[in-house]
This record gives structure tokens, sequence and C-alpha cells, in this order.
């Protein structure tokens, strides 16, 4: 495949200094870490201990924050401990410097004035401010410094959070914005849209105003918080934690100051009178019911049960969160346009809440366009990205119809039912189905649609995060069955392979495809890249599949799948073309042992590995733990047994990594292995590892026909580990079972230590104990538990 014709903006970063090491500098600080940026954490002074005293209390807390902010707890050393006192050396070598200290306009001044004559005078310089003025903030910096300075703001958390809006100032150099966004979403990962210095910018000023409408109307309309928050979050595509739950997390004391800055800097917005917290959550802040930080805000914890505070009562009751039966109807309604007519016309007052809180959203999001983004585009990415709403503003209003919508919100304004009388901007108006098009998105500023950024970066997200309608090339198919698809993109010689099941399971027509695939591939291909248009990579085999033939007694056709199970998985690694799996979210089971198998993986960093089978009663044969005894083998010849005592723990507990970098350190990927930080850049860079590998000749790993394992021994030692769980409780008879299977397939079999055996060994190995463990009724009924209630079942 050949590189973009366009260079990328080159801004080189080996060094970053965080300011401020608060939960979102230090979070900054942990992600830049992880995508390999060396990071200075600077706070102010201890006053007693060590100086930088403060820096390194945060850095000690990151490891307790649940989502964890690092991708492997072990980067925590890596981040450098520093005070304003005794360390502003370490600015003079730094390429970027994020100021994240506390919300104040004075305090964020006196800073850039204290570090101005340590910062080097080619570094960046960018605030983290979620909302105060950009050009505001550059008065302060010396003449030189301004063109080299902006805002980029991430979300919370910012290692999950996929949106960073970059605002320069009147006064940025091009250049230095443009090398900025290259950084950001190749190195960190990130979704990019660059913001207009207004208040809030777009994703809090479109968020922080939906919440604040859905607070009037939660009033308006007399409705429970857990009531709103059942109708505010899945329901209509949002978080789970959808209105009140988000409060909580975000500090209600939060909540107020950022309302309170709106208030402050828009006193002309229409809108202005609802920039007020409600009386209640003033009274909630009063109370010191501050949300999750303290134990109590809207929820708090009964035990183990969660209450929700009834205003009427002026005291916490059990929540009862569930729309009502008409309203639940409703949202089940596949088609949008019906869906909004049957809300508006409704006379449950739940509905009406709804409808009047996408009302105000819209109506809002429209007059403001404008003033606060380039393109309706940008909007919605903010607010997909930054707040994990399913659908931006304007594509769920367009999904709706479009004119249909903007009448009944025109009609509303007339009535005097919306929450401002601005009329609606003329462009709305004009007779268009929406801002979405083949033309691109609108800008209200310019009066047109505009295509998506030229930026040379994008040329590397082949298939981008789609806005509304986007299509995009959809390659030519090579050869499919039911279970697979074989296509290629362009003229590189790349195959891509795809799987058409749910969740990208794994079942006869994957596994028969598969090898038929990679046929076809040795003959008229480069290479194979196997990588799913969406997530996950996979959730491993059809159990329901699996199930049936064990329940039907048809013993030799399941233990016929197993062996086409690793058939495949042999093919994969054998293959006289490299095959490279694409890995972004779960890859579990047969998913893992397929990627274990083969060249290279390329996974994203945001990807969840594990062989899982140990939580439905089996052990992984498809291959995986034939793979990890030859790695052993071929990491320690001597003592085999030293390289599988980490992974028979992996395997034995069924662990998931939480990162594509812990995956390496539980022996799921190998060093080898690309980890890439954003998911929408997957396929490009493994298209070009592939096509890597194939031009420097590839030729896949010889047969093994001499493989010292383990041996008995080895099975001894953990057998002896087990028994020490079993006696504390810790794992019941039938846990035990399946690890000491476990352990006699890693370790080779009951032979002598240091045994040479082959890989159809091993491999027989793995079917004897699978087939031999899903014979037993408790497995089975592991495995039906699971189907039906997808947790695991302890029996």
């Amino acid at each position: 495949m050949t590189a973009p014709s366009t260079t990328t903006p080159t801004l080189r970063i080996r060094k970053a200094a965080v300011l401020g090491a608060g939960v979102m500098g230090a979070q900054i600080a942990a992600h830049l870490t992880n995508a390999g940026v060396e990071t200075v954490l600077f706070d102010l002074p201890a006053k007693e201990g060590p100086k930088s005293g403060i820096a390194l209390k945060a850095i000690a807390n990151l490891a307790k924050l649940s989502p964890a902010p690092l991708a492997d707890k072990d980067l925590a050393s890596a981040i450098i401990p520093a005070n304003y006192d005794e360390d502003m050396d370490h600015l003079k070598d730094v390429d970027l410097v994020i100021e994240a200290i506390a919300e104040r306009m004075d305090w964020k001044l006196d800073l850039y004035k204290k570090i101005a004559p340590h910062v080097s005078p080619t570094a960046v310089l960018a605030s983290n401010t979620s909302g105060l003025s950009i050009n505001g903030l550059a008065e302060v910096l010396p003449e030189e410094m301004r063109h080299r300075f902006c805002g980029v703001h991430f979300f919370n958390p910012p290692r999950y959070m996929h949106l960073v809006e970059v605002i320069p100032t009147r006064l940025t150099d091009a250049k230095v914005v443009e090398g900025l966004e290259a950084f950001l979403v190749t190195t960190v990962g990130k979704g990019v849209v660059i913001a207009r210095d207004t208040p809030n910018f777009i994703g809090n000023r479109i968020g922080v105003f939906s919440m604040l409408a859905t607070m009037h109307h939660t009033e308006q309309f007399g409705l429970g918080f857990d009531v709103v928050d059942a109708l505010t979050g899945p329901a209509v595509g949002r978080p789970k934690s959808a209105t009140y739950r988000t409060a909580d997390v975000v500090g209600l004391d939060t909540m107020a100051h950022v309302i309170k800055t709106m208030a402050d800097t828009l006193p002309d917005d229409p809108w202005h009178a609802y920039f007020k917290a409600p009386v209640w959550l003033s009274g909630l802040i009063e109370k010191g019911a501050l949300g999750q930080k303290n134990g109590a805000g809207f929820y708090r914890k009964a035990g183990k049960d969660i209450v929700v505070l009834d205003l009427a009562k002026q005291d916490y009751r059990a929540s009862e969160q569930k729309a009502s039966d008409e309203v639940a109807t409703i949202l089940a309604i596949k088609n949008p346009a019906e869906k909004f007519a049957k809300l508006r016309a409704s006379e449950d007052k739940q509905a009406q809440f709804l409808w009047a809180t996408f009302r105000d959203l819209f109506h809002y999001t429209a007059f403001h366009l404008a003033d606060i983004a380039d393109t309706a585009r940008d909007v919605d990415f903010a607010i997909r990205w930054g707040y994990g709403w399913k659908l931006g503003p304007f594509e769920t209003w367009q999904a709706a119809g479009w004119q249909q919508v903007a009448k009944w919100v025109q009609e509303d304004i007339a009535a005097g039912k919306a929450m401002s009388k601005a009329p609606l901007p003329a462009w709305v108006l004009d007779g268009r189905t929406g801002v979405h098009g083949k033309d691109g998105s609108w800008s209200a500023a310019d009066g047109k649609a505009k295509p998506r950024s030229a930026h040379p970066v994008y040329a590397r997200q082949l298939f981008p995060d789609p806005i509304l309608g986007e299509q995009f090339d959809q390659g030519s198919t090579v050869w499919e069955n039911d279970g697979v698809r074989l296509w290629t993109l362009g003229d590189d010689g790349v195959g891509i392979l795809s799987f058409k099941t749910k969740m990208h399971t794994v079942n006869d027509q994957v596994l028969d495809g598969i090898q038929h695939a990679i046929g076809i591939a040795e003959e008229k291909l480069k290479a194979v890249v196997i990588w799913q248009t969406g997530e996950p990579f996979s959730a491993g085999a059809d159990l329901k599949g699996a199930l049936g033939l064990l329940q039907a007694g048809k013993f030799d056709d399941f233990e016929q799948m197993v062996a086409n199970f690793q058939r495949t998985s042999m093919r994969i690694k054998h293959a006289l073309v490299p095959v490279v799996s694409a890995v972004r979210g779960l890859a579990l089971g047969g998913g893992c042992e397929f990627q274990m198998h083969s060249a290279r993986t390329v996974a994203a960093l945001e990807s969840y590995i594990g062989l899982v089978e140990a939580g439905v009663g089996l052990l992984p044969a498809g291959g995986g733990l034939h793979e990890l005894a030859v790695r052993a083998a071929h990491a320690n010849p001597a003592d085999p047994f030293e390289s599988l005592k980490k992974v028979f723990e992996t395997v034995a507990m069924a662990k998931v990594s939480p990162s594509a970098i812990e995956a390496k350190n539980l022996g799921l990927l190998r060093d080898s292995d690309v980890v890439v930080f954003n998911p929408w850049e997957l396929l490009y860079v493994a298209k070009n590892v592939a096509l890597s590998l194939a031009e420097s000749g590839y030729r896949p790993p010889l047969y093994q026909r001499a493989i010292p394992v383990a041996g008995d021994v080895g099975t001894a030692t953990f057998k002896a580990s087990l028994a020490n769980l079993q006696a504390g409780y810790f794992a019941s008879p039938h846990d035990v079972e399946i690890a000491t299977r476990i352990a006699d397939t890693l370790c080779g079999g009951n032979i002598e230590r240091g045994s040479l055996v082959d890989e159809e060994w091993l491999l027989a190995l793995e079917r004897k104990h699978f087939v031999e463990l899903a014979k037993t009724e408790k497995t089975q009924a592991r495995i039906a538990h699971t189907m039906t209630t997808g947790k695991p079942l302890r029996n």
C-alpha cells in the first residue's frame, strides 16, 4: 500500500510537561505516558515532606482510579514528579507544555508569567481550560510565545474519551495547529475538533446546555431524577450514567461552577435566564452532598442498594429507574421520524419531557452553530466523542426528518413552549433535508457545505468514524461465504478478511471460510489482514452451536469442530502469505487464539484480550495452549516452566487484559506486536505491517518437531498451588479440575520433564482435555448459564 502523497506536518514531541497534578492533569500525564511520551508532572511545592510531594501523591493515586488512567500500572514510575520551586529546568527541554490547573484566569496568568522565561523557544504551550478565553490567556505571554499557544481541551477521563478540542488564538501559527492535530490524532489516539474561542467551546457549550434543559424540564414536568435517567440514557442512545448520575460523577460543585461560567461569560445568550443552578442543586451543594466524590448527591449508596433523592420528601428513596409503558414502546420504535412524531403527540408527561428536551437542544444548537463551530460535523463529533452519545444533535434531528422537526420547533417557539423566543436561523427552514450530505457538512458561518478536513493525518483513517449518511468505499469482494468476506481496498495486494457473524463469533462457516480464504490469498494476494468493520474483533466460539452438539450427544461432531478450530489456527500460522490480525475491542477465546497464530498482531490500545474458556468450564482448544507452550519453549528451552508460570495464571483465571499494553504483560501479545492508539488508524497500520512482512520475503514458521516441555514435574507444581486455593475456598473442585487440565496441556502431558514433543502432540492434548471437560454436567451447566445470563457460573 502506498503512503499518502501529502506529508503530515511534523511536530516532534519527545518530552512533555503537564502543569497541575489535579485529577485532569495527572490523568493527561498518564495518557501521554501510555503513548510513550516522557512526561513531567508539575505542581506547587509541598509544605511538608518532599518538595514534589503533591505530584508524587497524584502519581501514586493513579493506581486507585477507575477506569484505570494507565494502560499498564507500572508506567506510573515513568512520570517525573516536579515542583515550581526546584524543577523549572525541566521546561528547557520540553516540546509540549499543557497547563491543567484550576479554572481561575488570574491563577493561570500568574503561572504563565512564572514559566515563560524557562520554556524552550520551540515548545508548544497549551491550556486544558474547559471554557476560559484562549485569547485572554495568551495576552500575558511574551510576544515570541503567542504564536505557539492554543487551547487543548481533553475530556474526562482523558484515556477513554475520544475528544480533544483544539482552540487556536488569533495569533496561533497554522503549522503549530496542524502539527499538534497530527500528534493528538496518531500518537495520543484522539478525535480532534478545531473549536472557536467562545465560552465553553463546543462540547461543553452544547453538552452543558443539554443538561440544563433536562434539569429545567425535570422540574417543569415533575419527574423523579431516576425516571429522567431512565429516559436520557441508553434508551435515547446516550451513556448509562444519563443525566443525574453523570452530574454525580462530575461533581455537583463542578457542575455548578460550569453553569456559573456560562452565566458570567454569556450575558447576551438568549437562553441566559436558564444559566443558573436549580434551587435543589444549590441545596445539595450547601449540605455538602457533592456527588460520587463524597458518597451522596442525587444518588447515594445504602448498603448494596442505590437510593435516589426524592425532592418532595426531602429524603432518599429506593431507585425505580423505569420509563412508562407508553414511552418505552415509543422509544423501541426503530424509525426516528415515527418515534419523534409519537413523542410530540403523546400526552404522557415523560414523552412530553423528552420532546421538550430534544426541541430545546435542537433550537439552541442551530441558533449558535455559526458562532461556535466551523461545521455541523464538528458539533456532532464533539458531542459524540466528548459525551458518549451515539448520534450528535444535528444527526438526531436529520434522522428524524429535518423539515418536519424544524416546523414543530418553530410552532413551539411561536406558542411560547420553547425555553427561548429566539428565532430559528433562516438556513434551518430553507427546504434542506439536513446538514450532512454528499458535499460535506453545513457551515452556517460560511453559508455552504464543507468536506472533511484535508489534513494529511486523516489519510491514515481508511474508514473514519462516519457521520450520519456517510458512505465509504466498501472495496472489492474476492470471495465470501456465509461466515466471512475476503475483500481488497485499492490495488496494494492486501486482502482483508472480515467476519459476518454477530459479535464476530466463530462457527463452522467462519472456520471453513478462513481456511478457504487463505488458500485464495496464497494464489492471488501478497498478504491478509483479519479486520472487522466494527468492534469487537471476536467474542470467541459460537457457544450455542457447541452446546447443541453436546446436548444432542454428538460428541464425534463436537470433536471434529474442535479439530477444525485447531486446523484454522494452524492455517493462519503456516500460511504462505503473512496473516496480520487487526484487533480492537474484545478478542476473547477463539478470537484471541486467531491473533496469537497470526504472523503479527496490530492492536488498538483499547483491546481487551483474553483466553476466557475457563469461565465457561472449558480450556482454550483452538491452539491457544499449544501456542503458549511453544512460546515458553522458545523463550527458555532449558526450563520452559519459568515462562509458563505467568501464562498459566492468565489462562486458569480467565484474565482479560485491560489494554493492549497489558496483553503483552499477560503473554497474550508478543513484544513484536504493534499497539495503535487511534482505532480509526488500525486498518491502515495493519495493512502496512502486512505489506512490509510480504516485501521482506516472508516465510511462515517451520513446523516444530522438538519442543521441550515442563512435563509431569511442571504439572505437579501447578497442582500444588491449586490445592492451596481449594483449601482456602478460592476455587471450587470443578475450577481445580479445569485448571489441572490446563496445566497438563501447557506442560506437555504426563511425561518426563525436558521431553521433546511435536506440535500435533500438544494439539491432541488440547482436544482431549477440551472434549472431556465438555462432556461433564458442570461444564454444560456453565455454558448454558453464560448463554442465558451473560455471566459466569461458579459451580
